[in-house]
């Protein structure tokens, strides 16, 4: 049973997202800070990290910061959970070493996808040295996708949602939807999974 840590200091969030996971068949361990949160990370050693960013004494951006800095949480997946959802807030979190930024109100579904996108790319790592390059789609063309299939298949790899895609390109969400239709086909897949695996076996190679 996979572990999974939710540092969020709102109640009522955290109650639900520890159901959701818990109906999933993950074990979820809650802290209500972010310092109560190192402290949860360093005792359980979860396989995954939701982190608010807002948070009193010690926000998302400075949890993130001090796991990054240890070694022995240095690797753990961490996926920020919050209500800042600006591109340039979207970018901070990536830049601080975050593996995904989910926006709130985020549906079950977004939020499973998310992770079990975080778990495909973990699965897949050879001996912890798998370092998929995110800083181009430019690789992906070589998938047969034009420009702009290839950077929505960037970010689909990065467990982005459509909604969120349409916000980092400024696109709107059905366009989003149309240009996934086309990779599916264009790959000969059915789900955002196997678009992500094919994703990360072209940008793990660099």
């Amino acid at each position: 049973m996979k572990t999974i840590l939710i540092i969020e200091d709102e109640l009522q969030t955290r109650h639900n997202l520890a159901t959701i996971l818990e109906m999933e068949g993950f074990r979820a361990v809650t802290a209500a800070n972010g310092r109560l949160g190192i402290e949860a990370a360093c005792r359980d050693h979860p396989d995954l990290i939701l982190c608010d960013v807002t948070m009193p004494d010690l926000d998302g951006h400075g949890v993130v910061k001090e796991l990054r800095a240890a070694s022995a949480t240095a690797n753990i997946p961490f996926i920020f959970l919050t209500a800042r959802g600006e591109r340039q807030d979207l970018r901070m979190g990536m830049n601080l070493g975050a593996d995904d930024y989910l926006v709130k109100p985020v549906t079950a579904s977004e939020l499973l996808a998310a992770i079990e996108a975080r778990f495909v790319r973990e699965a897949i790592r050879p001996s912890g040295e798998f370092k998929p390059d995110f800083s181009s789609p430019i690789p992906l063309q070589s998938l047969g996708l034009t420009e702009r299939e290839a950077q929505v298949l960037l970010w689909v790899a990065q467990g982005k949602s459509n909604p969120e895609i349409g916000c980092i390109l400024g696109a709107a969400e059905n366009t989003v939807k149309k240009h996934l239709q086309n990779i599916f086909e264009k790959l000969g897949i059915e789900s955002r999974n196997a678009a992500t695996v094919r994703a990360l076996e072209i940008l793990g190679r660099l």
